[in-house]
């Protein structure tokens, strides 16, 4: 995805405004215009950063990504190994072992309601929680890779 067209277009729309102005306001608006690119930029990055958690967060499983390559975005879709590993167990096995497990409450309620936000049971959301820290990166190799996002 090409952030370059967008902001260009945005920095075309803020000249032609200007354009129905004095000598000074279309001055004053083609040094703002030489310096917004950078700050566009990154509000751009933001805004997808947002709708990729927004998104995200109502996948079954897995996530949504935005990786750089240079200064241009895109959006990935990540399934998660664990949750392959969690439905497997959810149709292979019974559910038939039981664990009592007490927990403080804030915890309790922070778990209830990350299991709201994805739309499962409690029960559904701790098994699918404990396959992905046994699948974690510490117990299975994997190339390096850096996660996260820019914030200016």
């Amino acid at each position: 995805m090409q952030l370059q067209s967008h902001i260009q277009a945005i920095q075309h729309d803020l000249a032609a405004t200007a354009g129905l102005g004095d000598e000074a306001t279309r001055e004053a608006a083609k040094r703002l215009i030489e310096t917004l690119g950078a700050t566009l930029h990154l509000r751009l990055l933001d805004l997808l950063g947002e709708a990729a958690l927004e998104i995200g967060g109502q996948l079954e499983s897995g996530r949504i990504e935005v990786r750089l390559a240079g200064r241009d975005p895109e959006l990935v879709v990540v399934v998660d190994d664990a949750a392959g590993a969690v439905s497997t167990v959810a149709l292979g096995d019974e559910h038939v072992g039981r664990i009592s497990l007490r927990l403080p409450e804030s915890l309790k309620k922070g778990v209830e309601a990350a299991a709201d936000r994805e739309g499962i049971s409690t029960n559904a959301w701790l098994v699918r929680a404990i396959a992905r820290v046994l699948d974690s990166p510490s117990t299975r190799r994997t190339r390096n890779r850096l996660q996260g996002y820019a914030q200016g």
